[in-house]
């Protein structure tokens, strides 16, 4: 019986992992935008998951090591209802320990430079951005033209 590998433990349960599966398949265009600028350790070493569950919610992108979560909302998430469940929300994370950054997709297809910024700022780390001298800003901008 000891050689015999143990049975994952999961801590999510089977719904909201499927959940979780498919809102990766469907991101938005300002989700994607900002998944490329974060993935793989590219804004500083702050690592980010992106549609992970925390608790009964599943969060866009999720920096565990600076307890960071950065939401990309749609119109919809000003309006009544929406915005009462984002409070509530907002306020269960924050028990958690997380710091909750909002934005529009308007912000982040827009002003993706200041929305990393923001990011940024809030993890408290020297970003690792692509710098002109290296060849790394252009006319199409630091951020790879997003």
């Amino acid at each position: 019986m000891a050689d015999q590998p143990k049975s994952p433990v999961w801590r999510v349960t089977p719904r909201m992992r499927l959940r979780s599966r498919a809102l990766r398949q469907d991101m938005t265009d300002a989700e994607r935008k900002i998944w490329f600028a974060l993935r793989a350790h590219r804004l500083g070493d702050a690592g980010f998951r992106r549609q992970t569950p925390i608790g009964p919610y599943v969060v866009d992108f999720v920096c565990h090591r600076h307890a960071v979560v950065v939401e990309i909302d749609g119109g919809q998430h000003v309006e009544g209802s929406q915005r009462e469940h984002d409070l509530r929300r907002d306020a269960f994370l924050r028990s958690k320990g997380y710091r909750v950054l909002r934005f529009s997709n308007l912000d982040v297809l827009t002003n993706l430079p200041g929305v990393l910024e923001t990011i940024v700022t809030s993890l408290g780390t020297a970003p690792s951005l692509p710098s002109p001298a290296s060849g790394g800003g252009g006319e199409r901008g630091g951020f790879g033209g997003l």
